[in-house]
């Protein structure tokens, strides 16, 4: 997909940037610290000057502008960057779906044109599908760690390619990160301080504001799932629909309203290891059970014995744990 102007600019570094939200939870603390109510007073709305973006497709882009910190509207402000496609039904409209694609920080200018075909013929019709990029990443203002791109590469090449296997590489691995985090801190520490999800929800009530609907019609998926949940909770009475896929268990994001950073990430504060080393056992189990060729081969162990295939099985040298590692040999 093509984009025109200044957002084509940007997207050299979106792969480093999204690394660095996807990690914000444990580099800034749990994304509920800075909730509080609706700030006082309240921003103006942003004004969105929409123009054609995507080549050969009917999408618009525009860049509102919000305050970096709600309780304090009239300093800084930051750029966020939106994207709309206009609802197709001539007479039909209902208003806007705000879509969020999840991440964190999961591009919204690109993520929504390429997922609109997927949105159902009626919501197309009934509705402008609009999203944005999440402050901090992608087009918007963003965080950038790097001086120059050299530093980046760098930086990426510190760190174990790939799931870190044996202590010293998770070793090598976590020291790249706090390396990571400081080097963010540095050069733009007042950023990182008003990048919650509770920052996010005021920005996406400014948008819904900016469009000119009362209500928030919204899906999120994934991480938009914690957003919808946060924005319903910051302003109950300003939802008129919402669709979240549930992915997200709010109080394993929030580290259950700790004030401390989590020391553990969140696919595993959501015990989601719990949970897909469960799928993976019932699957070699079924392996071990079958006689229809190619799996049936699974089923030789060592030793002869044709019983259920277990990962410690296919451990390499020196692992511990019985965790495989799918680098050796294609294993």
């Amino acid at each position: 997909m093509l984009i025109s102007g200044r957002m084509a600019g940007r997207r050299r570094g979106a792969v480093v940037l999204t690394a660095v939200v996807t990690c914000s939870s444990v580099l800034t603390g749990p994304d509920l610290a800075a909730a509080g109510g609706p700030p006082s007073p309240s921003a103006s709305a942003p004004q969105l000057k929409w123009r054609p973006c995507v080549r050969g497709k009917a999408f618009d882009c525009a860049t509102a502008k919000v305050p970096l910190d709600y309780r304090d509207p009239g300093g800084r402000t930051i750029e966020l960057a939106v994207v709309k496609r206009k609802a197709t039904g001539p007479g039909r409209r209902l208003g806007t779906l705000f879509f969020n694609p999840g991440g964190p920080g999961g591009p919204g200018t690109v993520q929504m044109p390429q997922n609109y075909p997927f949105f159902p013929r009626e919501v197309r019709e009934r509705f402008d599908i609009v999203s944005w990029d999440t402050r901090g990443v992608g087009h918007s203002t963003a965080v950038n760690c790097f001086a120059r791109p050299g530093d980046a590469a760098a930086w990426e090449a510190s760190k174990p390619a790939g799931f870190p296997v044996g202590a010293q590489e998770r070793k090598t691995w976590i020291a790249a990160f706090e390396d990571l985090a400081r080097r963010c801190r540095q050069r733009d520490p007042e950023l990182l301080r008003h990048m919650s999800t509770a920052d996010i929800a005021h920005d996406l009530d400014q948008l819904r504001r900016a469009v000119g609907d009362a209500q928030l019609t919204y899906l999120g998926t994934s991480y938009g799932s914690f957003l919808g949940a946060t924005y319903a909770n910051l302003f109950p009475g300003k939802v008129r629909a919402m669709a979240v896929d549930s992915t997200i268990d709010p109080q394993a994001w929030t580290d259950h309203a700790s004030h401390t950073a989590p020391r553990r990430p969140i696919f595993l504060r959501m015990g989601a290891d719990l949970g897909a080393a469960a799928t993976l056992d019932r699957f070699l189990a079924l392996c071990g059970a079958t006689t229809t060729a190619p799996l049936r081969l699974l089923r030789q162990r060592p030793e002869g014995d044709p019983g259920q295939v277990r990962p410690a099985d296919a451990a390499p040298a020196g692992a511990s744990g019985g965790h495989m590692d799918l680098r050796q040999d294609g294993r």
